[in-house]
């Protein structure tokens, strides 16, 4: 972006006040996240409040950094950046969509607004795949659809253009009349109607007219037939309704035959139509839409290496947002970047050196037409970008740390929801603290702890110190709390900043005698109580003793207590965990009345978040929630799946009757049938009890049973009814075949199966 104003006009449109006169400067730029902060020469930050970060309180990294202009909605100690101008506000997020509302209204070329629950950047970039060769587009980035997102698009446009695509999305009611306002939309998309965010209105009628206040008044919106509107509704928005038997001619050109692709090449097409008159030039640029990958793929690679697959394409403002991911996900770990041009594109070489360049990368290679990469690196993060042709998804392939068939998928923009999700029942001051022991319930403890301090939570949770070191190692700066702390690793604990619990007297006594030994004073622990889990911890007739040890001994000082609930999950009777919590009250009452200082307290799981919110106290935990899951049937309903599990068919084969299937011939084919192998078993996760039909797989949406014993290595099942080949994607968990299904299946709880999952499987990380 490029706003060029002064810094009088600036604060005018923002409605700010300047709290240390004007600057005799022009503003150019806007930053809202300092992990984006590339110069800060005419650059304003912004300091949102967020969901889980204030960005108040990165103020002073961003002076640091060389931004020198804040907008801010807080008081600030103004001695402390002496060559810094602040604007002050009442909201920093209007602020910034009032200057994205008086930017929009400079330009008079056509803004196309999309909206829908689902489909909207499919269009959006189907339809840029349909002009751009004929127009000069701007498009939203990625799915920046969101109140911040949308603000962000507009702040993009500029004079060299000829119409501007932007994607709109909501979550509750009221929010669309805003961004309407904004963005002032020509024509309009409205791709689809469904269940998203459904939970946040009163009836489906709400949600529905919430979507379409986006249109009111606007010259045209297109929408397929699927969705159905009123004729008063249809007139409000100057509809025109899609219906696929007037379109029968172009569809025949779309390279997907799935109804979702099929509905969204619809809309694409009418709206270009609009713009192209050469029906000859749209049907090849039909035939040629792309199979989107919107999401980044993150995985573990050979040599210490993190990959970050970004290849369907190389959007020059796609680049921008994939080398900001890139920063984030590096933190101190080298950068390495490799673009991939064939000769129809070589000519950019030089603007996308330009931009890589500006983020400063330990090493740039862009390689021209499927060269061979002649370099070798290790513990870095590596970005690999491309056009289709120049293949990098072979060079991304080639970077995987093993050649398994077997993947689990980690989709982190469904954590995130997930984790927002349960903000949203919480108080606002209320921190979070995310438990991370197990391999992160089998996640990767490495990269999730990662992502969750790029969500601004509050604390970590690790079972044993040595899983608090590795975190230490990869660079995690986040207070961790060791559950199981135990005398060896008292040491490392000190050593590396861990907390330690201390549950028993004896702990309590040898840890005191360790802070004594290393000259350590007021080293942070937390106490572990039992309120009636009757595991670990003291109990309530221990609290005066322990109040003693503590006033006594200056090496130690209290962060927290908390305790762990036995039955949370329990929403027919709750009298053993209201009695636990009466307890845990009753006892941190009588450690705040011995201590002469502050510390925290936490009782609630993920299960006691959405059935117990009035414990919330200062700190919750949560744990399996943040994947999706949670036995309260109402959550259920609002938390996003996000693992999946999934494999390919290795070999087809056919048996006759009376031939068997593998060890111990557990299986005898009572008639011809047919088997797929695939490379998953026992050794992966996939439990051998499992075998001869209790469990099985998807393929094609299908249910196949296990045929005889499940191997170490591999498993056998039914395709008899299938038309399948070798190389077929195969669904373990995820789909049809929910974790809850799966472990039901195996006789054990999701927990059990996440953590089963073997660390061979290999992890891909996605990310919108």
């Amino acid at each position: 972006m490029k706003l060029n104003k002064t810094y009088t006009d600036f604060c005018k449109v923002i409605n700010g006040t300047s709290l240390t006169g004007n600057a005799s400067m022009y503003v150019d730029q806007i930053v809202y996240d300092t992990r984006k902060i590339i110069q800060g020469e005419n650059t304003v930050f912004f300091a949102l409040l967020g969901e889980f970060r204030d960005g108040h309180t990165f103020i002073e990294l961003a002076y640091s950094k060389g931004i020198r202009v804040f907008v801010v909605s807080k008081s600030v100690d103004l001695k402390k950046f002496p060559e810094a101008h602040f604007i002050k506000v009442n909201d920093c997020l209007s602020a910034l969509q009032d200057l994205a509302h008086a930017h929009r209204r400079q330009f008079n070329y056509p803004i196309i607004a999309i909206t829908g629950s689902a489909g909207k950047t499919t269009v959006k970039e189907w339809l840029y795949h349909l002009l751009s060769p004929s127009l000069r587009i701007i498009r939203s980035p990625k799915s920046y659809n969101s109140q911040l997102g949308v603000a962000l698009s507009l702040l993009e446009l500029h004079a060299d253009c000829d119409v501007a695509i932007i994607e709109v999305g909501i979550s509750k009611p009221g929010e669309m009349k805003r961004l309407a306002e904004i963005v002032q939309p020509t024509l309009g998309v409205f791709a689809s109607f469904g269940r998203s965010h459904e939970e946040n209105f009163k009836t489906t009628e709400e949600h529905l007219l919430e979507k379409l206040n986006l249109f009111n008044g606007i010259q045209k919106t297109f929408y397929p037939s699927t969705i159905q509107l009123t004729l008063e509704q249809n007139k409000k928005i100057n509809g025109v309704s899609l219906k696929p038997e007037s379109f029968k001619k172009e569809l025949s050109f779309v390279p997907f035959d799935d109804l979702a692709s099929r509905s969204n090449a619809l809309v694409a097409i009418a709206l270009a139509k609009l713009f192209l008159e050469e029906t000859k030039v749209l049907k090849e640029r039909i035939s040629t839409l792309p199979q989107l990958a919107l999401r980044m793929e993150t995985f573990e690679g050979i040599n210490s290496n993190t990959i970050i697959n970004d290849t369907y394409n190389l959007d020059l403002d796609a680049l921008n947002h994939s080398l900001e991911y890139q920063m984030r996900v590096a933190n101190d770990r080298k950068r390495i970047v490799i673009i991939g041009l064939d000769e129809d594109n070589y000519f950019r070489k030089e603007e996308v050196e330009k931009i890589v360049k500006a983020y400063e990368p330990d090493q740039l290679f862009i390689i021209r037409n499927n060269e061979k990469l002649k370099a070798s690196f290790e513990n870095a993060v590596v970005l690999i970008k491309g056009t289709r042709k120049a293949d990098m998804q072979r060079l991304a392939k080639q970077f995987r740390l093993k050649n398994h068939k077997t993947f689990l998928e980690i989709d982190l923009s469904g954590v995130r929801r997930n984790i927002t999700l349960f903000k949203s029942l919480l108080l606002p001051e209320t921190k979070i603290l995310a438990m991370v022991k197990a391999q992160s319930y089998g996640s990767g403890v490495e990269k999730m702890a990662a992502f969750f301090e790029q969500q601004g939570i509050d604390y970590l949770g690790v079972a044993y110190s040595d899983e608090g070191v590795e975190l230490r190692k990869q660079g995690i700066k986040l207070p961790i709390l060791v559950m199981n702390s135990e005398e060896d690793g008292f040491e490392d604990c000190i050593n590396y900043q861990l907390e330690p619990a201390i549950y028993s007297f004896n702990q309590l006594d040898q840890f005191i005698k360790e802070l004594i030994f290393q000259g350590q004073s007021t080293y942070p622990i937390h106490l572990k109580l039992d309120t009636g889990m009757r595991r670990l911890g003291f109990e309530l007739k221990d609290i005066p003793r322990v109040c003693e040890i503590l006033q006594a001994q200056p090496e130690i000082r209290v962060k927290s207590v908390y305790s762990h609930l036995a039955d949370s999950d329990n929403r027919r009777d709750k009298r053993f965990t209201e009695h636990q919590i009466k307890q845990f009250h009753q006892a941190t009452q009588l450690l705040n009345h011995h201590l002469n200082y502050h510390f925290d307290r936490h009782i609630l799981n993920s299960e006691g978040i959405a059935n117990y919110p009035n414990a919330q106290y200062e700190m919750v935990r949560l744990g399996i929630g943040m994947y999706g899951m949670t036995a309260n049937p109402v959550l259920k309903q609002k938390l996003q799946p996000v693992l999946k599990w999934s494999s390919a068919i290795s070999q087809i084969k056919e048996l006759s009757k009376g031939e068997s299937v593998g060890y111990n011939r557990a299986f005898i084919a009572e008639k011809l049938i047919k088997i797929a192998i695939i490379p998953v078993g026992y050794a992966d996760g996939f439990r051998r009890n499992l075998s001869n039909g209790k469990g099985g797989v998807y393929i094609h949406e299908t249910f196949c049973p296990t045929i005889g014993k499940v191997c170490m290595d591999m498993i056998m099942v039914d395709v008899t009814k299938l038309q399948v080949k070798e190389g077929d994607k195969v669904v373990i968990i995820g789909g049809k075949q929910t974790i809850e299904k799966f472990a039901a299946q195996m006789d054990t709880i999701p927990y059990e199966v996440m953590t089963s999952i073997s660390k061979r499987v290999h992890r891909v990380y996605l990310e919108e």
